[in-house]
C-alpha cells in the first residue's frame, strides 16, 4: 500500500472542502428589520426534536434561562425561532434545524436576550424589557 504525499496548501484545500460548513446555518441579524424586537418564541414539534439532539438540548435545557423567550409546541412544525415586536407582531422566522446548541445560544444572546443565572432567578430592572429598550427610551417619535 502506498500513500500519496500532498503539500500543505493542498491539504488545507482538501480539509476546507471536506470539513462541514456552517455558512449555510449562520444567521446574521438585519437590525433594520428587527427594530422593536422585544421577545421571541421557539415553535417546534416534539417528534421533530427527537431527531435534532442539539435543538432539543437548547429547547429543554436553555430556554428556561432566557427572559422573554418561550417555547410553543406546534404539531408537525420544524423548529424555528420566531422574533416578535412589542405588540407581538412577527418580525422574522429563523430555522433552527441545522444549528447547533452553541450557535442557537450565541444567536439568542447576540439578539439581546438576557440569560438568567437560574431559571427562576429575578431579572435585573435594566433587562426587564430586553432585548427591547423600555417604552420611554424606544419611542418611534423621537422628535416629539
Amino acid at each position: 500500500m502506498s500513500f500519496l504525499l500532498l503539500s500543505p496548501p493542498v491539504l488545507l484545500l482538501l480539509a476546507a472542502l471536506v470539513a462541514p460548513t456552517t455558512a449555510a446555518t449562520t444567521y446574521r441579524p438585519d437590525w433594520n428589520r428587527l427594530r422593536g424586537l422585544a421577545r421571541a418564541r421557539v415553535e417546534t414539534c416534539g417528534g421533530q426534536l427527537n431527531r435534532l439532539k442539539e435543538v432539543k438540548a437548547f429547547v429543554t435545557q436553555d430556554i428556561p434561562f432566557y427572559h422573554n423567550l418561550v417555547m410553543k409546541h406546534l404539531p408537525g412544525a420544524d423548529p424555528e425561532l420566531v422574533l416578535l415586536g412589542r405588540r407581538y407582531e412577527e418580525l422574522e422566522r429563523i430555522p433552527l434545524s441545522e444549528m447547533t446548541r452553541e450557535e442557537i445560544n450565541a444567536l439568542v444572546q447576540e439578539l439581546g436576550f438576557y440569560r438568567k443565572a437560574a431559571p427562576d432567578a429575578q431579572v435585573p430592572p435594566e433587562y426587564l424589557w430586553a432585548p427591547a429598550k423600555p417604552p420611554e427610551e424606544a419611542s418611534d417619535r423621537a422628535d416629539l
